[in-house]
C-alpha cells in the first residue's frame, strides 16, 4: 500500500461519509492496519474483472437505498489531491446535473480499440461522481447487473468506460466535467494535455505518465517533465509520494525517459547561496595503476567539502604509494587504503568484498566510487573518451559537483547518479546487455532484487563509477560475495560478473525504492547531444519519412525477416534471398506502413 493512496484517501475522508475500499488481490497485514484509520470496510476480492467489476461488487455493499446524496467511484491510476480537493468539490457542488468526472476523453472516429465506429465522448473512470437521482434509478442498478467483467484491460475499457457517459446521457440524465474536454488540443486530456490540464488546476495527474512507452508519449509530445515542474512549482503535493511510487511500479528505462531523469549541470552552483550540509561523504576508488592516484586526487578536490579518500589496492608497495598522497590533500578528512586480498574481479570485487563494511555500517551518506581507467586493450582516443565521460560527468569542477551534492540532498528519493551511457565510439545503444543479460537476471535473482529489466539498454552504471547513498545499494553489500565468485585473470572483456553488477546498480536502487538520475556535465552533454542527432538523423534519413514509433515498427519487421535484403541476406553474396521469405518481408512492411502511416493521428492512446 503506497504512500500517495494513504495520502489521496485521507485527503478524500474530509468529503465523505463512509470509504469503502476494495482491493483485486490479497492485501498485507501491515497495508490493511494503515488503511484501518482512513477507510470505513475494506473488501478483498479476486484480481479478475479489473477496476469494474471492484466498482461493482463496491456498489452492491454500499447498500444505496440509505440515501447518499453522492456516490464516488475513484481508483488507485493517479496521484493526488495535486490541488485542494476543495476546489474541485466548491466548484462542482455549483453545477446541476446527475453525475460528473474530473476529466473527460473526447469523441474519436474511428474507435481506436476496435478500429470501427465511433468511440463517444466519455469522463475518465478513475474519478466518477454519480447523484442520488441517478442512484436511485432502476436503469443505474440494470447497468451494473449487466456488467459481467471482462478478461483484457482493452475489453474491460469497452464494457464499461467507453459507454458508461454516453449510456446515461441517451436516458436524460445531465452529465458535467470539472475541465472541459474542448479546452484542449488532444483526445485525451488527462495524459495527453497533463501539463495543460494542472494549469488548470487539475487535482489528479496520472500515473501512466512515468510508466508509458516513452515513444507513444513522443507521438503526442506529451510534455511529462513541464507536468512534475508545475507540481513541484505551484502546489504543495509531496513530490516523494510520486517517486517512491514510480520507481516501484515502472520499467526503468521508461521512466528515465518520461520523467528526464537527466541532469545536465554547469560549473557553478546554481545555488549560490545555499546550505552545504551534504552530510558526511566519500570518494571510494580502486586504484590498480598508481600513477593515476593523483589524477583520482585532483578529481577529490573538485568536492567542495572535506571527505574521506577510502583506496583498494593490490600490493603494500601501493598502498604506501596512496596514502602520502592523499596525505598531501588539505580536503581529505581522513584516508583509508586496504589491500585486497586476492587480484580477482579487479574493482568490483575490491568494492563489494574489501569495502563491504564501510558501506554496511551507515558510515556515509553519499559515496562517490572511482577506479584508475586505462582501458589499454582499446586505443587511446576511445580509452579517453571513456574516461573523460566517467570523471567529467561525475565530478567536473567545485560548483558542478556541489550541485550534484545539492540534488541528492534535496531530493531524498534519489540513489544513484550516473554517467549517461557513453555511446560516443561505442555500439552501446540499443546492445547495451552485450553478453551480460542472463547473467545479470542470475544474479538479481540470487540477491533477491525485484526488477523489470528494460530489453535492450539498461540504465546501468557503465564503466562502474556512479554516486550512491549506501542505503540504495543495501542488498548488494548486504550479500556475502566471495573471491571465487569473480573471475579469474585474464580478465575476460564481457560477461563476468562485474560486468553484471554494473548493469545492475540501478536495478538494485530501484528494489530498495530509489531513483537513479543521469549526470552530465555541460560540455558532454553539447557534445553527446550533437553526435546523437546526427546519428539519429543519417539513421532515418534512410528509412520511410514517418514518425519514430512508425519507424521502429518498420525495422522491427526486418529484424524479423532476419535483416535480408531484396536479394541476398545482409553481408552476404552468394545465396539469394528465397521469394516467399521476401514476400513475407514485404507484406508485413505494408500492413505496418499501412497501420502507422495511413492512420497517422487516428491511432491514439485511450
Amino acid at each position: 500500500m503506497d504512500d500517495y493512496v494513504i495520502h489521496f484517501l485521507e485527503k478524500l475522508s474530509r468529503f465523505t461519509d463512509k470509504i469503502l475500499f476494495v482491493t483485486n488481490g490479497d492485501l498485507p497485514e501491515e497495508s490493511a492496519a494503515r488503511l484501518a484509520g482512513v477507510v470505513s470496510e475494506i473488501v478483498v476480492r479476486p484480481n479478475t474483472g479489473f477496476d469494474v467489476l471492484a466498482y461493482k461488487e463496491g456498489l452492491a455493499r454500499a447498500r444505496l437505498g440509505r440515501g447518499y446524496d453522492e456516490v464516488l467511484l475513484v481508483n488507485h491510476t493517479c496521484y493526488g489531491p495535486i490541488f485542494p480537493f476543495d476546489e474541485l468539490f466548491g466548484e462542482m457542488e455549483k453545477r446541476d446535473c446527475d453525475f460528473w468526472g474530473v476529466t473527460a476523453h473526447k469523441e474519436i472516429t474511428p474507435n481506436p480499440l476496435t478500429g470501427k465506429g465511433t468511440l463517444a465522448y466519455h469522463l475518465n473512470s478513475n474519478f466518477i461522481a454519480i447523484r442520488s437521482r441517478m442512484l436511485r434509478a432502476g436503469a443505474f442498478r440494470r447497468y451494473w447487473k449487466a456488467i459481467q467483467g471482462k478478461a483484457t484491460y482493452e475489453a474491460a475499457i469497452l464494457e464499461h468506460e467507453s459507454v458508461f457517459t454516453d449510456h446515461f446521457r441517451r436516458l436524460g440524465f445531465v452529465c458535467e466535467c470539472y475541465l472541459d474536454a474542448a479546452r484542449y488540443g488532444t483526445h485525451y486530456p488527462a495524459l495527453l494535455d497533463a501539463d495543460e490540464t494542472l494549469t488548470d488546476r487539475n487535482p489528479l495527474l496520472k500515473r501512466r505518465l512515468l510508466f508509458q512507452e516513452p515513444s507513444h508519449l513522443e507521438e503526442y509530445s506529451v510534455d511529462v517533465p513541464r507536468a512534475l515542474d508545475i507540481v513541484k512549482n505551484t502546489s504543495d503535493y509531496d513530490m516523494e509520494l510520486i517517486w517512491r511510487n514510480a520507481v516501484r511500479a515502472a520499467p526503468l528505462r521508461a521512466l528515465t525517459t518520461n520523467a528526464a531523469l537527466t541532469s545536465v549541470f554547469p560549473d557553478t552552483r546554481i545555488n549560490a547561496d545555499g546550505p552545504k550540509n551534504w552530510g558526511r561523504i566519500a570518494v571510494c576508488a580502486h586504484v590498480f595503476y598508481p600513477d593515476m592516484v593523483d589524477e583520482l586526487l585532483d578529481l577529490g578536490e573538485n568536492i567542495p567539502c572535506q571527505y574521506d579518500f577510502i583506496a583498494t589496492t593490490e600490493t603494500e608497495e601501493k598502498k604506501k604509494l596512496i596514502e602520502v598522497a592523499a596525505g598531501r590533500r588539505s580536503n581529505v578528512r581522513r584516508t583509508i587504503v586496504r589491500v585486497v586480498e586476492r587480484n580477482r574481479g579487479r574493482d568490483m570485487s575490491a568494492l563489494l568484498i574489501s569495502c563491504r563494511d564501510l558501506f554496511l555500517e551507515d558510515h556515509y551518506d553519499l559515496v562517490c566510487r572511482l577506479h584508475s581507467k586505462k582501458t589499454p586493450h582499446l586505443h587511446t582516443g576511445r580509452s579517453n573518451v571513456f574516461k573523460r565521460h566517467m570523471f567529467q560527468n561525475l565530478l567536473n569542477s567545485p560548483g558542478y559537483t556541489a550541485n550534484v551534492l545539492d540534488m541528492f540532498r534535496d531530493s531524498p528519493w534519489m540513489g544513484v547518479a550516473v554517467p549517461s551511457i557513453i555511446q560516443m565510439s561505442y555500439g552501446t545503444l540499443g546492445h547495451a546487455w552485450g553478453a551480460n543479460r542472463q547473467r545479470t537476471v542470475e544474479v538479481a535473482e540470487r540477491i533477491g532484487i525485484q526488477a523489470q529489466f528494460d530489453p535492450y539498454t539498461p540504465v546501468g552504471a557503465f564503466g562502474s563509477m556512479f554516486w550512491f547513498r549506501p542505503n540504495a545499494l543495501r542488498k548488494l553489500f548486504a550479500h556475502e560475495w566471495v573471491w571465487e565468485d569473480f573471475e579469474a585473470e585474464p580478465y575476460p572483456l564481457d560477461g563476468t560478473l562485474g560486468h553484471a553488477i554494473e548493469r545492475l546498480v540501478s536495478y538494485v536502487a530501484q528494489d530498495a525504492g530509489y531513483t537513479t538520475q543521469q549526470i552530465l556535465c555541460r560540455r558532454l552533454a553539447e557534445w553527446n547531444f550533437g553526435v546523437l542527432e546526427y546519428k539519429l538523423q543519417k539513421l532515418t534519413s534512410v528509412l520511410p519519412n514517418a514518425n519514430f514509433s512508425a519507424q521502429a515498427d518498420f525495422l522491427h519487421h526486418w529484424k524479423m525477416a532476419n535483416y535480408r535484403s531484396r536479394d541476398m541476406p545482409l553481408g552476404a553474396r552468394t545465396a539469394p534471398m528465397m521469394p516467399q521469405a521476401w514476400r513475407d518481408f514485404l507484406q508485413a512492411c505494408r500492413r505496418s506502413l499501412a497501420y502507422r502511416f495511413g492512420r497517422l493521428g487516428k491511432n491514439p492512446i485511450v
